[in-house]
């Protein structure tokens, strides 16, 4: 049987472009003109180039065109990249200091001459044990208010909390509506646990109630995924009012809300929480990798208690327990005030280089949060995000442009950068290289 006639024309490009016919970043022509040229209809063009977006030969932006993608770069443009090679890595979030590693050798210490090891070293129950669970409620309760323990569930860091919605509250196929730009690991989630993520207008990070209500009249939405106190990675703080907005809608739709607070420990002062406005239909994800170090897995879930059955069976299944050494030694840095102080520190050297960022790239926009350790660069009309990403590269820098945070096809010009754990002359000259790639690809 003869091929399909839109696979044969993605043959034929995905051919020319291996061959160096088509530059990586060449533009190729509108849909329109692609038909008229081949002679097929409009509905053929765009299944091709929808073929060889899907292979990885091009990358469509809209609102800019279809353009042949560096195959040297991951389809992430950043998420899956890696400075093993020596370059600096402005991709991933790693709060971590050279005097961290001497806390955790002290706190060792203390876990080998006094911690119960041998019961450490046995199975744990599922949600973790009951003492740990109470030192984590006391602690969240600064922010969130009172927390009955048995409502909290103990978790291996935020990302195993996400992916517990998944297994334990939803099924294949429920829509859940997320802000147009979001964390990509929810997006991980979603694309494994086969969700469909709706994309809902936000101004800044903050999403619009308004949308959210039009969305949810004509899709059978599940739940919401916000982040609404330092959101990543635009690192806004949704005001109380527009919460309230969207408990308001979820109450009328019979939304769960999923609260993702895995950053804010940066915001000193928050606005009242999803968790206190809307208990019965809230679940609160949280965890101390930002706060501590990345390789430290430990975070927690609180829920409405009916929810509290099906997230330990996803436990459960997943992990059976969290690490109990872990856990100890998460709890006892409660105790004694260490994720306080690591907390303290974080928002100080997060304020500090958002001021290095904005002196060095002062003529650029930068939308952040004052303490956070990322920030986003919307870049200016027509200038496109992936050649910079590829000349950053070249230049030992990682940086992501914003497809591993977009949901839908709205794709939009931007360069995310994160620096936490980056020495300071070095993310100081990091920057300077950003400023000039930026600079380089502006318009003249």
């Amino acid at each position: 049987m003869a091929k399909a006639r839109y696979l044969q024309l993605a043959d034929t490009l995905e051919a020319a472009i291996k061959r160096g016919k088509l530059a990586p970043g060449s533009k190729l022509p509108t849909h329109r003109a692609f038909a008229e040229r081949f002679g097929v209809a409009l509905a053929t063009a765009t299944r091709t180039y929808g073929e060889l977006e899907r292979r990885g030969a091009v990358v469509g932006e809209a609102g800019r065109g279809t353009f042949v993608r560096d195959k040297g770069v991951p389809l992430s443009l950043g998420l899956q990249q890696s400075a093993a090679d020596g370059s600096v890595d402005l991709v991933f979030n790693m709060p971590s200091d050279t005097s961290d590693a001497d806390t955790l050798r002290s706190a060792l210490k203390r876990l080998a001459t006094s911690g119960d090891l041998s019961a450490m070293l046995r199975y744990q129950p599922h949600g973790g044990r009951d003492h740990e669970r109470a030192i984590i409620a006391n602690d969240v309760q600064r922010t969130l208010g009172p927390i009955d323990p048995a409502q909290l569930l103990i978790t291996s860091g935020g990302q195993h909390g996400l992916s517990l919605l998944g297994f334990g509250l939803l099924t294949h196929g429920d829509a859940v509506a997320t802000d147009a730009l979001t964390y990509p690991g929810f997006k991980s989630v979603a694309a494994l646990q086969g969700l469909d993520l709706v994309p809902i207008a936000s101004s800044n990070g903050i999403m619009d109630p308004e949308a959210l209500e039009r969305s949810c009249q004509s899709k059978r939405i599940k739940a919401v995924y916000l982040m609404p106190t330092v959101h990543n990675p635009l690192g806004t703080v949704m005001d109380l009012a527009t919460r309230l907005r969207i408990v308001d809608v979820a109450r009328r739709h019979d939304l769960m809300i999923f609260e993702d607070a895995a950053y804010a420990f940066l915001e000193p002062d928050p606005p009242t929480g999803f968790l206190t406005l809307a208990p019965e239909r809230t679940v609160h994800i949280g965890g101390f990798s930002k706060t501590l170090a990345t390789g430290l897995r430990l975070g927690y879930l609180i829920a409405p208690l009916p929810q509290i059955e099906p997230l330990t069976e996803a436990i459960r299944a997943t992990t059976w327990n969290a690490p109990a050494l872990i856990s100890d030694l998460v709890t006892n840095w409660i105790l004694d005030g260490t994720l306080a102080q690591f907390e303290a520190n974080r928002r100080e050297d997060g304020a500090e280089r958002q001021n290095i960022c904005a002196d060095i790239l002062r003529d650029h926009r930068l939308l952040s949060h004052r303490n956070a350790s990322f920030a986003w660069l919307p870049l200016e009309q027509g200038v496109r995000a992936e050649p910079i990403v590829i000349s950053l590269k070249k230049l030992g820098v990682s940086v992501s442009d914003a497809r591993p945070f977009a949901v839908g096809s709205a794709i939009p010009q931007a360069l995310r950068i994160a620096f936490g754990g980056v020495p300071k002359h070095e993310f100081q000259t990091a920057l300077k290289a950003v400023r000039t790639a930026i600079d380089d690809a502006s318009p003249s």
